[in-house]
């Protein structure tokens, strides 16, 4: 290692570690807010301004829509001005978002703004773990945890929130104030744009040579990528379709309203739980494989109870198929483990999440068509089920000990 590379890994290690620190928990905070800060408030959202029930459907398709979209667009735009600008950028977008759309009365300013919030959201989606890489690869689990479990908060708590704020304070406001965390991690990102500029300008030499960097692949030429988006994509997935279909199965199963609702509350909470272990246990094994086999008999477990017999003990079905998706965490956490390099982490997280989220985008939609079509659940479980099996073939391939830069060359000729 060079002198220069040492002075910088130093730099990286002690001066600016605790800034990235904070910028990365606070921008993971920040990736849920628009989502689960409007679902409480829809109904009165739509009251007051007056949208069809089709167009709560559209709020509903554009998260994951969005979060596809700047999976797949984010790499390019990294690549152009650097991991750190591109995460200024997503936190700037996500608070402009948020703040504007609460202000807006119509339906199509607050759909665009809160698409403008999500594009924010998407692109810090697929940043930040290639910002775990770059500031923290000697800590990648526990990191992996920390902002995996940042984005669960940044999840859940809105959703409580939400509503006793808006009784409170109006919808507006209630809509509106969270952007206030976009707009502070913004900060910490900014103050670490102007430090490193700083400290190349300090360390410039006339006969320096310039920094040589990480050579790229095509990432859809590697087995790992594939198998990345398999298993996360069909993951989200379920999952999306879980949040939304959870009420609906239990109420038809003759649960009130208020149980049906607090269990889609108790499935997001044992994803906090799953947050926090899974990366863990992903980077002490060399294959995590089985790990994923128990996700996949969880969610097996978890549909059959739902099924078969929702009401014998709901709560127990829930709490086990709330286990299902640690394989999301996990999928994540293997964004680095399966990398060599940043730029590695960033087109594998890309590609993992652009391919990932489109099919996920589906699920919700798809299990409400069979359904209809079907008068019933076992369609659409079946489907479920189907998704279980393509995202355990995905993460088969996906665990494997292999690096992502080893197969994403060109065969040469």
């Amino acid at each position: 290692m060079t002198a220069q590379l040492q002075r910088t890994a130093a730099r990286s290690l002690v001066k600016g570690r605790a800034l990235v620190f904070a910028a990365i928990v606070m921008s993971a905070l920040v990736l849920r807010l628009a989502v689960t800060s409007f679902s409480p408030l829809a109904a009165e959202i739509r009251e007051e301004i007056g949208f069809s029930a089709s167009v709560v459907g559209i709020f509903g398709m554009v998260p994951t829509l969005m979060f596809a979209v700047f999976g797949l667009v984010t790499p390019f735009v990294a690549k152009r001005i650097g991991l750190e600008r591109t995460a200024l950028l997503a936190m700037l977008m996500a608070g402009t978002g948020i703040l504007l759309r609460a202000v807006m009365s119509s339906t199509w300013s607050l759909l665009a703004l809160s698409a403008l919030a999500l594009a924010g959201m998407g692109i810090g989606n697929v940043v930040i773990p290639p910002l775990v890489k770059r500031y923290f690869s000697d800590k990648l689990a526990v990191m992996s945890s920390v902002y995996i479990g940042a984005v669960q908060l940044g999840t859940i708590v809105p959703a409580f929130v939400a509503v006793p704020v808006a009784d409170a304070f109006g919808w507006r406001f209630s809509l509106g104030w969270w952007s206030v965390f976009g707009f502070a991690a913004a900060v910490p990102w900014l103050i670490t744009l102007v430090q490193a500029r700083r400290t190349v300008e300090s360390e410039a030499h006339p006969d320096s040579a310039p920094a040589t960097a990480p050579e790229r692949g095509q990432v859809w030429r590697s087995p790992v990528a594939w198998g990345m988006a398999a298993m996360f994509g069909m993951t989200s997935l379920i999952t999306y379709s879980m949040f939304t279909w959870i009420p609906t199965i239990l109420h038809d199963a003759g649960a009130s309203d208020a149980f049906s609702g607090s269990m889609v509350g108790m499935f997001s909470v044992i994803g906090l739980v799953a947050a926090f272990a899974a990366p863990t246990l992903c980077a002490r094994m060399t294959n995590p494989f089985p790990i994923v086999i128990v996700c996949a008999f969880c969610y097996l477990i978890g549909f059959a109870g739902l099924y078969f017999a929702p009401m014998t003990a709901p709560i127990v079905w829930i709490l086990i198929l709330g286990f299902g998706p640690s394989a999301f965490p996990m999928a994540l956490t293997l964004i680095n483990l399966r990398t060599r390099t940043h730029v590695g982490s960033s087109a594998l997280s890309g590609f993992t999440q652009g391919l990932g989220y489109t099919v996920a985008c589906l699920g919700p939609l798809l299990v409400g068509v069979l359904h209809d079509a079907t008068n019933g659940w076992s369609v659409p479980f079946f489907f479920l089920t189907v998704a279980v099996g393509v995202g355990l073939a995905g993460a088969y391939v996906a665990c494997k000990p292999r690096m992502l830069e080893d197969s994403w060359h060109a065969p040469s000729r």
